[in-house]
């Protein structure tokens, strides 16, 4: 895969879908760009899960001290405050 930043990824995916949209492609051209979007919507998947594992929040303990846990954006409960 030529797109090794996410961001380079998602332009390309922008530019993929904008020529599937445009109707003038050929069959041929549109399934191998197709396929290309998948792969790069995979790697996307992939960065965007690799980047919420690396978030972490910090969280006030009953003791006041604060502890690192990892974030989670459906657990509200963990927010300080």
């Amino acid at each position: 895969m030529s797109a090794t930043k996410f961001e380079d990824a998602m332009s390309r995916l922008e530019q993929i879908v904008q020529s599937l949209e445009s109707g003038e492609l050929s069959l041929e051209e549109s399934i191998k760009v197709f396929e290309e979007g998948m792969k790069l919507a995979k790697f996307c998947s992939q960065k965007l899960e690799e980047a919420e594992k690396k978030v972490t929040m910090l969280v006030k303990e009953s003791d006041g001290k604060y502890t690192q846990s990892p974030f989670d954006a459906g657990e509200e409960e963990n927010l300080p405050g």
